[in-house]
């Protein structure tokens, strides 16, 4: 919806071309290493190829979550040895000093009984496995990540807030963006 409304490319996380995605939710200790270089080789080409473009694209995921949320939530878990991670983070890190921020990060935040809802939603077979012990982790790590955040942000309330097919809604979102963005209140369009 964003994309349409402010014409940007929109790039949408890959899931159904991922060779690990269900080994992983069968076995998360066993695959978790190579899930997460898997993503981290095609978000940081994302990230690369959208440096190069003269248009304005919006993700749904960023390279961040993946070594800042998913992959912290599964060592913490264990299911992440200490080697696969500090090998990750310290690949994760060389990446990040030939990147800069993106513009603008909107995070939307969920409950655990959202969350649930929504996966449920989606579904796909492989992620009925995924423990709410799981979804709590990935919640605390993105909260402590959005407290410490150094760009530009927005925070959603995705409980509260459901703005497809809601124009009210999208709007508030809209208009937030273009003051954070563009420096212009609604008012002044």
């Amino acid at each position: 919806m964003l994309a349409k409304h402010y014409g940007w490319t929109p790039m949408f996380e890959p899931v159904e071309f991922n060779p690990y995605l269900e080994d992983y939710y069968a076995d998360m200790t066993r695959w978790s290493f190579n899930l997460q270089i898997y993503f981290l080789s095609k978000r940081f080409r994302d990230v690369v190829e959208i440096s190069k473009r003269e248009d304005s694209v919006i993700q749904d995921r960023t390279i961040f979550e993946d070594a800042r949320i998913f992959a912290p939530n599964l060592h913490d878990m264990g299911r992440m040895s200490d080697r696969d991670f500090e090998n990750y983070s310290e690949l994760f890190d060389l990446m990040m000093s030939l990147v800069k921020l993106p513009d603008l990060m909107i995070y939307i935040r969920s409950s655990i009984p959202n969350l649930v809802s929504q996966i449920a939603k989606r579904g796909r077979e492989y992620e009925k496995t995924m423990g709410i012990d799981y979804l709590m982790g990935l919640n605390t790590l993105y909260e402590d990540w959005i407290a410490n955040y150094k760009g530009r942000l927005i925070i959603i309330d995705g409980d509260n807030t459901k703005f497809e097919g809601n124009p009210a809604a999208f709007s508030t979102i809209t208009d937030e963006i273009d003051k954070v963005l563009f420096g212009f209140f609604p008012e002044e369009q």
